[in-house]
């Protein structure tokens, strides 16, 4: 079995595809000036965009991982999610506070999925 690169960089791949399952690299906002609700749509978008490139989508995610800047802001954070997310198709999640690597950003996410 080969392995697919999507967005193949000097320094990482945004997506890799091997034996149909599609792993997404760590997910950042594009416009860091926005607050925990507006940086989680972006994210959240990045993450359809590349899952529908790879033959997927998010009622096929396999697992999340998210990480917070600062554990508060996780309600907020939430409700963001919770409109997203797939009714019924919740994947299994880990949230939690980690320093990234830009100050600015609050999010970053993580998803591996199986393609359709």
């Amino acid at each position: 079995m080969s392995i697919q690169r999507f967005h193949v960089g000097p320094r990482l791949s945004e997506t890799a595809v091997f034996n149909r399952v599609v792993y997404l690299a760590g997910q950042v906002p594009d416009d860091a000036t926005q607050g925990i609700e507006g940086q989680t749509e972006q994210v959240l978008a990045h993450v359809d965009r590349l899952l529908a490139e790879a033959g997927s989508d998010k009622t096929r995610i396999l697992s999340c991982q998210i990480f917070l800047s600062d554990i508060t802001l996780i309600s907020a954070m939430n409700q963001v999610w919770d409109a997203w997310v797939a009714e019924g198709n919740s994947p299994p999640r880990a949230t939690v506070q980690a320093k990234l690597a830009k100050p600015e950003w609050l999010i970053e996410i993580v998803v591996t999925a199986a393609q359709k």
